[in-house]
């Protein structure tokens, strides 16, 4: 799946983020960035992502070279 970054705090590690194909907004997992290359998010970044059981964006990984803005914006 895929998704645009909507909201990150790098002190806590809380964010969320819009899926493509439906816009829903999901939580980051506490676990989304372990292993990926990201040490930071920012807003607008596109990111390729996993769902865990429940329901929240981990495996972090890079998505589309050019970084779009936010849908809907």
């Amino acid at each position: 799946m895929q998704g645009v970054i909507k909201s990150y705090d790098p002190t806590s590690g809380d964010g969320t983020l819009l899926r493509d194909t439906d816009l829903a907004e999901l939580d980051l997992a506490s676990d989304a960035l372990e292993g990926s290359i990201f040490r930071m998010l920012r807003q607008g970044q596109r990111v390729v992502f996993d769902l865990d059981a429940d329901g929240r964006a981990t495996r972090l990984r890079l998505g589309s070279e050019v970084d779009m803005e936010t849908p809907g914006h």
